[in-house]
C-alpha cells in the first residue's frame, strides 16, 4: 500500500510538472488602421458657412432696393 501511494504521489507530480512547464501558444492580434473617405451629399445651403448665406441675404435684399428705386425714377426712355 505504501509503494502504491508512493506511486501515485510520484504519477501526480510528475503529470503536474510536464503541465506546468508547457508553454502556452500567444495568439497574435493584428491591428490595421483604414483611413476611409466618404463623401457625404449635403445640400447647398449646409456647404456653405453662415457669412456667405447672409451675405447672398444682404444681396438679396440690395438687388430689391435697388430695383424698386428703379421702378420709381421710372423709364426715360
Amino acid at each position: 500500500m505504501k509503494r502504491l501511494s508512493i506511486l501515485a504521489a510520484m504519477l501526480l507530480m510528475f503529470a503536474s510538472v510536464l503541465t506546468s512547464c508547457r508553454e502556452t501558444k500567444e495568439k497574435e492580434t493584428i491591428v490595421k488602421e483604414v483611413e476611409v473617405e466618404k463623401k457625404v451629399d449635403t445640400p447647398e445651403e449646409e456647404r456653405e458657412g453662415i457669412l456667405e448665406r447672409t451675405a447672398k441675404e444682404v444681396d438679396k435684399e440690395v438687388n430689391e432696393e435697388i430695383n424698386e428705386e428703379i421702378e420709381k425714377i421710372g423709364d426715360d426712355n
